[in-house]
């Protein structure tokens, strides 16, 4: 027991010292809490009940680890203990390559909610939606788990599997899915021209070398279209990443003027980017794609671009998250994940809790499905393969060309999107109406 007193001890020291640091950065700000100690008190006389009178035998760490994980769930969704394996984690993420479903989550009136499956991952594939409710992970209820224990429950080997029970708006009953972990390695950028002298470039997510990877693409697509008369960005179901990244991507697209800038309680968290001048113009009109699963980074991209006029927004209204979260590493490998400030539009638009509005509003339509006729030999024309005795085609067909196939590939996202078709149009039609005469 004494043992177990002296730990208790220490470990009261250590938030002593956290807490001493936190009344000097008090202090600074005018804001000094006289009764910060006192409530101390109570926390280590709350502290000392439990390890005297606890049912079983508990461990100081985990609970002084659970008191600050409280403490920070309380201020906001997003701000979180993490623990130095989590720490680790995060770091592994912002990379580009984990293990997962890929989907990004949040906490949207303490429900666990999804803002966007990443492309091209289990949870893409499985048919997960933005906006989705996630109410169990394995059977087990999501009600009271924090962010990073969600994300826990869904991270594991690959080839594992993993059950969601998920609400979604316009169903009646919860909906279910199993879906099988696989390494998460995200291409964040990709780039194809849909119409000679028409480019597409869709980021999928905010990463490391994100901005240095839009260069490439933008330089490959300006070689192949001579001149690039138009850009379509895709930024739907990008739920962002770093903010460094979202600044560099505007700038590519902007010569002078603020970026974005960040409000705080603090001098150091407010913080202004600006756009420089590129080497390389990217002089052609530019239409943004999002939707409700674009947040954070890619609102930060889309509303540079909407304030300095420098692109159309067209889609539907973006997800809302306006918070900036600092990461700041404590001795022991764990971290704290703190929301220090929000982030404005060069316009003075806070965008959370808002998101952006698209200048024009284009909802997402459903490709129709190819129906099957259920009797295929009823109505069925006979054709000259059909008849007894035929003459078979001796010249054999050339299989297609890459190029060939890339082009039907194109034909058919442009045809299954009525967004994008929208987007073409209006990139076609500026260079039609530039070319009218109106007098």
């Amino acid at each position: 027991m004494r043992r177990n007193k002296k730990t208790l001890f220490i470990l009261l020291l250590g938030l002593v010292a956290l807490l001493a640091g936190w009344s000097t950065l008090r202090a600074k700000t005018g804001q000094e809490n006289p009764d910060i100690y006192q409530q101390l008190r109570l926390f280590s006389d709350v502290l000392n009940i439990v390890e005297d009178n606890y049912v079983e035998k508990v461990e100081a760490k985990k609970m002084i680890h659970g008191a600050i994980n409280g403490m920070l769930r309380e201020l906001d969704p997003h701000s979180s203990f993490l623990k130095p394996e989590d720490y680790k984690e995060l770091q592994i993420e912002t990379k580009g390559k984990f293990g997962g479903l890929g989907i990004e989550i949040t906490l949207r009136d303490g429900v666990l909610t999804v803002v966007s499956p990443l492309e091209g991952t289990p949870a893409d594939k499985a048919g997960i939606h933005s906006n989705d409710q996630i109410i169990k992970i394995d059977d087990q209820p999501t009600q009271d788990m924090s962010l990073m224990e969600a994300v826990q429950k869904m991270r594991g080997p690959k080839g594992t599997r993993v059950k969601l029970t998920i609400i979604r708006k316009g169903e009646r009953k919860p909906l279910e899915f199993e879906l099988i972990r696989d390494i998460i390695s995200i291409q964040s950028v990709r780039m194809r021209t849909l119409d000679p002298g028409y480019g597409y470039i869709r980021i999928s997510s905010f990463q490391s070398g994100t901005s240095a990877d839009l260069k490439k693409a933008l330089d490959q697509l300006e070689s192949e279209n001579h001149p690039l008369l138009g850009l379509v960005l895709d930024l739907r179901n990008d739920p962002g990443g770093l903010l460094d990244q979202a600044v560099e991507v505007s700038d590519e697209f902007l010569d002078s003027g603020l970026i974005v800038y960040t409000g705080g309680r603090l001098e150091s968290q407010k913080m202004r980017f600006e756009a420089h001048k590129n080497s390389k113009p990217r002089s052609y009109p530019i239409v943004v794609l999002v939707n409700s699963g674009s947040a954070s980074a890619s609102e930060i991209v889309a509303g540079a671009l909407q304030d300095h006029k420098r692109a159309v927004i067209l889609g539907e209204p973006t997800f809302g998250k306006g918070s900036v979260q600092t990461v700041i590493p404590l001795n022991d490998g764990s971290a704290i994940r703190l929301t220090t400030s929000l982030y404005y539009t060069p316009s003075g638009r806070s965008i959370q809790a808002k998101g952006i509005e698209p200048d024009i509003v284009v909802k997402r339509e459903n490709p129709p499905k190819e129906e099957e006729d259920e009797n295929p030999d009823q109505g069925r024309r006979i054709r000259e393969k059909d008849l007894p005795r035929h003459m078979e085609n001796s010249k054999p067909e050339s299989p297609p060309s890459k190029q060939e196939n890339l082009a039907a590939e194109t034909q058919k996202m442009i045809e299954q999107d009525n967004q994008l078709r929208r987007a073409l149009d209006l990139l076609k039609s500026y260079k039609i109406m530039a070319q009218m005469n109106f007098r």
